[in-house]
């Protein structure tokens, strides 16, 4: 099962755009943002990846560190690495890219990394903590925002901080941020919009799902990040970070 509190190396097959090869380990001490992308998404090109190389020119890089990270999970022979280049050379993407490692059955099953972290499309956007911990598991279209003040919040956290100090945090940060959809979500912090389109089965409640494309791997999520809110005791919340990374939002 996904345990967000050790969460998988990246499975890569190349690096573009950076003659370092940037792993989670080696970025420790970094808060980290993922974005999983294919450079035929409408919600990818129009959305995911223009934020991700605005919150790389907004953040020193000592403190945030952004990748994007190339999955292939449909129309193969249309995203080749040699146009992958050509893309992100025509779009000014100047951050580094990670290729995910092809399946074992290139076309029919999905990339590594995406399966180990059960990605169910694209854009998806993945923030990790200065520990090294999965954070927020957004599918979808993310408010600039938003998106910034977690960010910002995880900044405010040392390398060594105790988990009851990243409960604080979070306490605090979702007592300010607003829902914009006004409803309760459990599991992944996801958008569900029009323009998603993905084929596996989940619970609708589960996923907040924005402009995105989707796949046809259908598979079950057993992991739960969770956002700890004011009401809950200290007890619970101590007990739903170890499980889950303070990820749902109530």
């Amino acid at each position: 099962m996904f345990n967000p509190e050790s969460p998988p190396e990246l499975s890569v097959d190349r690096w573009l755009n950076t003659d370092e090869t940037p792993t989670l380990k080696a970025l420790r001490g970094k808060v980290v943002v993922v974005v999983a992308f294919q450079m035929l998404c409408g919600g990818s090109i129009k959305h995911a990846l223009p934020q991700l190389q605005r919150i790389g020119k907004s953040f020193q890089r000592d403190q945030v560190e952004v990748s994007g990270l190339h999955c292939v999970f449909e129309r193969h022979g249309e995203m080749t690495a040699d146009k992958l280049e050509a893309f992100l050379d025509e779009q000014g993407l100047t951050f580094p890219v990670a290729i995910d490692a092809a399946g074992k059955r290139a076309k029919q099953d999905p990339p590594l990394t995406m399966a180990a972290y059960e990605i169910q499309g694209t854009p998806t956007i993945l923030l990790f903590d200065r520990q090294g911990r999965l954070r927020r598991h957004y599918l979808g279209q993310v408010d600039d925002l938003r998106l910034g003040a977690e960010i910002m919040a995880l900044t405010m956290e040392d390398v060594t901080s105790p988990r009851e100090a990243s409960i604080a945090i979070e306490r605090r940060l979702h007592a300010a941020l607003s829902d914009p959809h006004d409803h309760d979500h459990h599991g992944h912090d996801h958008v569900h919009g029009p323009d998603c389109n993905h084929g596996h089965d989940h619970e609708p409640a589960a996923h907040v799902h924005g402009p995105g494309c989707g796949h046809d791997h259908s598979h079950d999520h057993g992991h739960d990040h969770s956002h700890d809110h004011a009401a809950e005791d200290a007890k619970r919340a101590v007990a739903e970070a170890v499980r889950a990374q303070l990820k749902a939002k109530r």
